[in-house]
């Protein structure tokens, strides 16, 4: 027997072929979308812009419609952009530790036979990934010609952290109140916070310094100083509609895997087929990457210009039906009666699905910003 596969008849994860299929869904999900996004960006975008380029007198440049009307409002800074610079930030804080993980998982560093071994490497990968993130912010922030970087690195410093660790907080009392074994002692919940204030905390500042002094690319198209009006959208472009339409795919990708990692946490069985789970890991981005731009692009072309948090929220909805399929798993396959451990279960997939909407997010707001920088930079504008 292979030593890489020695632990497989004690660990009941013989069952490749329901990953297999998972995968192949997954696949097919994402070739869909790929052909709609060459379709947008072959056909429909590049007669766009030969057309647009080609309008030669006034009278015809009047008569403009579509995504390049909005030319002079497109990079407008949002309502609440300190806070997108924050969320932003935190998912590239999340996206570097997760695909760390998941590569050293794959690789074979981290084994399920080392307890806690995995969960030690995220949060020292977590605390690591600050400067990326304090980076993240720091520049998106810049973009927007925010004055005041430092208060928007420290938010990016605490705001996820201190969700997550009151959270924790909270579901650990409810252990301890229990007296059960596995309660985190006070021991390790003062070595958390020592990482959280003692080297995450500095490193997103730094991060955030760097980010806020290293000079901009200039915007391909100027803003204009007083905002257009949106014409009355259709239904079907309405912000809520389009959002939670935008989730569906992405959660379809992922939630056949998603299955085998809740049965594993919560069914006490070893989730150690990181391979599969890194494919489904890159579905998962180019699923969140491609369904974000379609609706960006629908959404630019009925002249609606708040693209920032929409492209956001469009691919982190997905989060929302993360946390419904967890809701649907404990009433149909965990036999808990305890409020407690109910309590314990809904706290914890409320964490999940958090990180969750925060990576989801961040990768649609990056490639809806390159996206649009690509199509503006494309047109010649007088």
């Amino acid at each position: 027997m292979k030593w890489a596969s020695r632990w497989d008849s004690y660990l009941l994860m013989a069952d490749d072929q329901i990953h297999w299929f998972s995968i192949v869904n997954s696949l097919m999900i994402v070739l869909f979308l790929s052909g709609m996004v060459a379709m947008i960006m072959l056909r429909t975008l590049y007669r766009d812009i030969s057309k647009y380029n080609q309008l030669e007198t006034q009278e015809e440049a009047q008569e403009e419609s579509g995504w390049k009307l909005v030319h002079g409002d497109v990079f407008r800074s949002p309502s609440n952009s300190d806070l997108l610079c924050v969320y932003v930030g935190t998912g590239v804080q999340f996206f570097g530790m997760i695909l760390v993980t998941m590569i050293f998982a794959a690789l074979g560093f981290l084994s399920p036979s080392n307890r806690g071994g995995l969960m030690t490497a995220m949060l020292l990968l977590w605390v690591l990934m600050g400067l990326g993130g304090g980076y993240s912010s720091g520049r998106l922030y810049k973009m927007f010609k925010g004055p005041e970087w430092k208060k928007i690195a420290l938010k990016t410093a605490f705001m996820f952290p201190a969700i997550a660790f009151s959270i924790f907080f909270v579901l650990n009392a409810l252990i301890w109140g229990q007296r059960s074994s596995g309660a985190v002692p006070f021991g390790t919940m003062f070595a958390l916070v020592f990482l959280w204030f003692g080297i995450s905390v500095p490193l997103v500042f730094l991060g955030g310094h760097f980010g806020y002094k290293t000079p901009l690319a200039e915007d391909p198209v100027k803003t204009n100083k007083i905002a257009r009006q949106i014409p009355d959208q259709p239904w079907y472009m309405n912000s809520v509609f389009s959002v939670l339409i935008g989730g569906i795919l992405p959660f379809g990708a992922v939630f056949i895997e998603l299955f085998f990692i809740l049965t594993s946490i919560w069914l006490h069985q070893f989730y150690y087929i990181f391979g599969f789970l890194f494919i489904v890991f890159i579905i998962l981005i180019v699923t969140c990457a491609e369904i974000t731009i379609v609706l960006c692009y629908f959404q630019l072309c009925s002249e609606d210009y708040h693209w920032w948090w929409r492209s956001y929220l469009t691919s982190g909805s997905s989060a929302l039906y993360l946390f419904l399929y967890a809701a649907f798993y404990f009433f149909t396959k965990l036999e808990i009666t305890k409020q407690v451990s109910g309590v314990l279960y809904f706290g914890y997939m409320l964490l999940l699905s958090y990180g969750f909407f925060v990576v989801t997010g961040t990768i649609g707001f990056y490639s809806c910003f390159w996206f649009i920088k690509l199509i503006y930079s494309s047109v010649k504008i007088d």
